[in-house]
């Protein structure tokens, strides 16, 4: 997801992308403490994710 996608969106629908990247972080990391996890490169691209809808969200505050 870009930064630019990101800025077209309203503030709640961030808050719902945020919401849901949080629930899918968790069961990421779940599925790497259990062995489970197939590609450990999701870890890296939902935290990115996260913190450019962060990022986004402090800038239009």
């Amino acid at each position: 997801m870009n930064a630019s996608e990101i800025r077209e969106k309203s503030a709640e629908d961030m808050a719902k992308e945020l919401e849901a990247l949080h629930k899918e972080q968790f069961n990421l990391r779940m599925q790497n403490a259990t062995g489970q996890l197939a590609r450990p490169s999701e870890i890296r691209r939902v935290r990115k994710d996260i913190a450019r809808i962060k990022t986004v969200l402090n800038e239009q505050k």
